[in-house]
């Protein structure tokens, strides 16, 4: 008893302390995705606000150019992607290799897939303790930017010459590893067989992971007991009344720190090259 109140220590059992452990891991996973949504998003502004705009590129008008003397193109935008390709590229590209590299981008734009890579991060960083989503995410990727590679060939009249070509251009004026040339890719433009092989030991451990987790929860739901007692009068018997006095608060200082994040200097992104 202190100053007329009573409290009890709280009686958890076993299954209620599990019980407990797991919500506190589901709590994990939900701020972890939150906190990967935020980031993704806010990069992506930073990333569109940064980009030098030229204008449509003429007989290409979903196709936008932007000033940068080095070669490179990508596609960006969630909802409404984008193809943009530097003026560096345009200098440096031929007739047929110019096809090539926007057919690649504008299979990227069609499937939408700057929202599925963002999506695919986001789900791999949130459920960290299933090993398998990280390798099958990367093979994700690959088999998108082989298909867009496949796009290319197709809108070439079926030679991988051109793209080929354009890979070299754009890999001989970037910096190693940014243009996007690996070993799968070559292997695919060369008509080989894939050498990526499926990690099936993570996949059985990432399956027998989520079984014992949802054992767990089914076992624990039912055996889970606690109680306690706190019979403070605004805490007990007026919580929403709290709550309430609690949100102008959480608002200002959610406003403080957007405030403070708009004051910091905006700094540059690197471009991720398909």
């Amino acid at each position: 008893m202190i100053a007329g109140q009573h409290f009890t220590y709280p009686a958890v059992n076993a299954a209620a302390g599990v019980l407990l452990g797991l919500a506190t891991l589901g709590a994990v996973v939900l701020a972890t995705a939150l906190r990967a949504t935020w980031s993704q998003l806010r990069a992506y502004r930073s990333f569109v606000r940064e980009i030098p705009v030229l204008g449509p590129l003429p007989e290409h008008p979903g196709v936008t150019v932007i000033d940068d003397p080095s070669p490179q193109a990508f596609c960006a935008g969630y909802l409404r992607p984008r193809v943009y390709i530097s003026s560096g590229a345009l200098g440096l590209l031929a007739d047929a290799e110019l096809t090539a590299v926007l057919s690649h981008e504008d299979r990227h734009r069609a499937t939408r897939d700057p929202l599925r890579f963002a999506c695919a991060r986001v789900l791999s960083q949130a459920l960290f303790f299933l090993p398998a989503l990280r390798p099958l995410r990367d093979r994700y990727e690959q088999l998108a930017e082989q298909k867009a590679d496949e796009a290319a060939i197709h809108a070439t009249g079926g030679e991988a010459g051109p793209l080929a070509a354009a890979l070299l251009t754009f890999d001989a004026a970037t910096p190693p590893g940014v243009a996007g040339i690996s070993n799968e890719r070559v292997d695919s433009l060369l008509g080989q067989p894939s050498r990526w092989r499926l990690p099936s030991p993570l996949i059985a451990l990432s399956m027998a992971t989520l079984v014992a987790l949802v054992v767990l929860l089914w076992r624990t739901s039912a055996a889970a007991s606690a109680h306690a007692t706190f019979n403070l009068p605004v805490l007990s018997s007026q919580p929403c009344m709290l709550v309430l006095a609690l949100l102008p608060a959480a608002v200002i200082l959610a406003a403080c720190s957007w405030q403070r994040r708009l004051a910091r200097p905006r700094r540059g992104l690197a471009v991720a090259r398909a």
